[in-house]
């Protein structure tokens, strides 16, 4: 597989469909997008559709990926471009894999969250067009979930536990105040810490039962914008960095928890850190998982990476 930027100079001649969620960002998306989709709209042909509800960008990336669209630009936040990606897949993961049947995809973080795009340097709505403009892309890992409903698919990260309690309240009462709001959430969240032990199987080793107060299963490094929550992420390496903490008292777990800006709490031996292809959960049950920043209950029974699945405008 060649992971090296593809020769471009510009965004590709080619349809491309934008789906753009007007609500995010507080509702500011939709005016901050209409600038900047004009500019584009001189690099390719853009076909644009705003969101009218919760689950419609997943539909609208379906229906255009069934009638042989290949190329998409979401526009909002982290929970945009995950509906998106699972308006794309599982259809995009099926049959032959001829190159040009990979689906690409652009992003536009016009939301409150930016997580993936940071692992490729971009920050802002600014590095963002101008990735775009150059028209690069990145074969990048997709991740799919198996759960006792279906399949779910992220580019970014699960988690399950404390991270993921924490995201919830973000989500509920603080996610106007960004990045501070998700540290407010978790010192409220530190009074209710647990340490739960979920049976796992990684890759084809022993089953592993530790109590634990949080697990990630991250494709890139970042999450709630610029928490680096595993540092040594890759999302085109073709495996998932499992991040797992495990029991410490409260005031050593407040300090790991300050260390993962640098993402520095990887150095704690009670943090354990470690890359697999496929994650197996021996006992499956009904948990709240945070996905690329959304906030789902699940039953999952499997984790598997696809390498290379997408291409990413980068």
């Amino acid at each position: 597989m060649n992971l090296s930027p593809q020769p471009s100079s510009e965004m590709p001649l080619v349809r491309t469909k934008v789906i753009v969620n007007g609500a995010a960002g507080g509702g500011r998306c939709q005016e901050r997008a209409t600038e900047t989709l004009d500019a584009l709209s001189q690099l390719s042909e853009l076909d644009v559709t705003y969101t009218e509800r919760p689950g419609h960008a997943s539909e609208l990336a379906a229906r255009a990926y069934a009638s042989g669209t290949r190329q998409f630009l979401s526009v909002g936040g982290d929970g945009t471009s995950y509906e998106v990606l699972n308006g794309l897949f599982p259809a995009a993961s099926n049959g032959p894999r001829d190159v040009d049947d990979v689906p690409r995809l652009g992003i536009l973080p016009l939301g409150t969250g930016n997580s993936f795009l940071r692992d490729f340097d971009i920050t802002d709505q600014e590095s963002a067009v101008a990735a775009l403009k150059r028209g690069r892309t990145r074969r990048v890992d997709v991740v799919r979930v198996t759960h006792s409903e279906g399949v779910r698919h992220y580019m970014n990260l699960l988690t399950i536990g404390f991270v993921t309690k924490a995201g919830d309240l973000t989500n509920r009462r603080f996610k106007r105040v960004g990045e501070a709001g998700y540290m407010m959430s978790a010192l409220i969240e530190l009074a209710r810490l647990k340490h739960e032990a979920y049976p796992i199987r990684v890759d084809d080793g022993p089953a592993e039962r530790v109590p634990s107060s949080f697990l990630c299963f991250s494709n890139s490094q970042y999450t709630g914008g610029s928490l680096r929550i595993a540092p040594h992420a890759d999302p085109t390496d073709g495996k998932v960095d499992l991040i797992r903490a495990g029991e410490m008292k409260k005031r050593e777990f407040v300090k790991e928890l300050f260390r993962v800006f640098e993402g520095r709490h990887v150095l704690c031996e009670k943090v354990d850190e470690r890359r697999a292809r496929r994650i197996e959960f021996l006992e499956p049950r009904e948990e709240l998982v945070m996905l690329d920043g959304e906030i789902e209950r699940l039953t999952i029974h499997s984790l598997e990476v696809l390498p290379g699945a997408l291409e990413i405008f980068a």
